[in-house]
């Protein structure tokens, strides 16, 4: 098979070395030439472009079996709310938009902040988010553009974590501190919900290969995680730093998440 992966960050370059081993051909994507020769690494082709770039991008596409979106915005410009308006709807909606146009089978990592803080238990029939934040905004209307085309399909996912080159919490807590004076974008009352990249690379991998199409949650659901406030809490009282401040900007769910229908299909999540 020939696949394309649009953005090989973590998830990303998890994914294109799982199918590199599993023999298929993978076409890589990065928006920096810095990065050619790591994606090189795990990818038989590297082409250099932004999701926006039709031209380049149908040159990408050409030929593949299914392109993977697994773009992200930028860190250092999503703390900020006017910040995140360009660069959410340039990185996660024109990217779908422009990759939907170009081939029929499309799969988008989204996003679970895309159901509010939700209410019962959170599944994919459950009310999307009216918030105008950028964050949910953008990936409904991601994830709209990719199911309008025959083949689409959305996997929706937590905070990922696991990487080796991922910050950890305690990490995060403190740059929080330095860098935003302790005030967050995220609300304290949501359900802390991770994934591991390799899991979310294999949620990506199943979706793709049993032909799925539609809305899909991969949540790791086997247990009711602790609130953004108590994880966070307990790492600033450990590090003697005041707790955070948080501005409930980005709302992610304060009610258990179900992946019973992934589940139910056949996947299992490993971490």
């Amino acid at each position: 098979m020939r696949y394309v992966i649009v953005g090989c960050g973590n998830v990303g370059m998890e994914l294109a070395r799982q199918w590199s081993l599993a023999g298929h051909h993978v076409v890589g994507t990065t928006t920096s030439p810095g990065r050619v020769d790591e994606v090189g690494a795990v990818c038989a082709e590297v082409a250099v472009l932004r999701g926006s770039d039709a031209e380049r991008l149908g040159e990408a596409v050409r030929g593949a079996d299914a392109v993977v979106l697994t773009v992200s915005p930028r860190v250092a410009r999503s703390f900020d709310a006017q910040a995140r308006v360009a660069e959410y709807a340039d990185t996660l909606t024109t990217t779908a938009v422009t990759a939907a146009g170009l081939h029929s089978r499309v799969v988008f990592t989204s996003s679970v902040s895309v159901y509010g803080r939700g209410s019962g238990v959170v599944d994919e029939s459950s009310p999307l988010t009216d918030d105008a934040d950028a964050s949910p905004r953008n990936f409904i209307a991601g994830e709209r553009a990719v199911l309008a085309a025959d083949r689409g399909a959305v996997v929706r996912i937590p905070d990922v974590y696991g990487h080796p080159r991922d910050i950890d919490y305690p990490s995060r807590v403190k740059l929080a501190h330095e860098l935003l004076g302790g005030s967050v974008p995220f609300d304290g009352d949501a359900l802390l919900y991770r994934i591991d990249y390799r899991d979310a690379a294999a949620a990506l991998d199943f979706v793709v290969t049993h032909g799925l199409t539609g809305v899909w949650n991969a949540v790791p659901d086997a247990v009711v995680p602790r609130t953004n406030r108590e994880v966070f809490a307990d790492i600033c009282a450990a590090e003697g730093w005041p707790e955070l401040t948080y501005r409930s900007e980005i709302a992610t769910p304060v009610v258990p998440v179900s992946s019973s229908k992934i589940r139910e299909a056949g996947f299992r999540f490993a971490a």
